[in-house]
């Protein structure tokens, strides 16, 4: 009788401890998938100048996807950055980080400057969005495998 209430015992325990890692496993992933970053350009771009000084922004990436492109307080003239801003940004929302490093975007006629300057304050600000550490880990394992010579 103790030996099988012991036993008992011993696969509750196990049993709980493996719903535990399960649920512990399946928190992490959530966490994971809906990772979300802000990048403010202000700092990486201050030498980014549109026609009237520099133009901010505050990009919104999740998963991997930017979902918001906001344009910060600047110098530029509300129609001319109006202009860039609704020929630029449409052209990032929705792609990936990798889609949009590639994107050769168009600029607004008549809104070159701050066209460029918004272009180039995303592609500086993309730089700066942090890959998941599992793709981190996969390109550390492809580099440790490569045989040397």
């Amino acid at each position: 009788m103790k030996k099988t209430l012991i036993i008992s015992v011993i696969m509750l325990l196990v049993a709980g401890t493996a719903t535990l890692d399960a649920r512990t496993k399946k928190s992490a992933k959530a966490r994971k998938a809906t990772a979300t970053q802000v990048i403010y350009t202000g700092d990486i771009a201050n030498k980014v100048i549109g026609y009237n000084g520099t133009t901010p922004l505050n990009i919104t990436v999740k998963n991997g996807v930017i979902e918001n492109i906001e344009v910060l307080e600047n110098q530029e003239s509300p129609a001319y950055l109006k202009r860039a801003t609704a020929k630029v940004l449409p052209q990032y929302i929705g792609k990936t980080v990798t889609e949009a490093k590639k994107l050769k975007a168009d600029v607004a006629t008549g809104a070159t400057y701050s066209s460029e300057a918004i272009i180039k304050n995303i592609q500086m600000g993309l730089d700066q969005v942090k890959s998941s550490p599992s793709k981190k880990n996969a390109a550390t394992k492809k580099k440790s495998t490569k045989k040397r010579r």
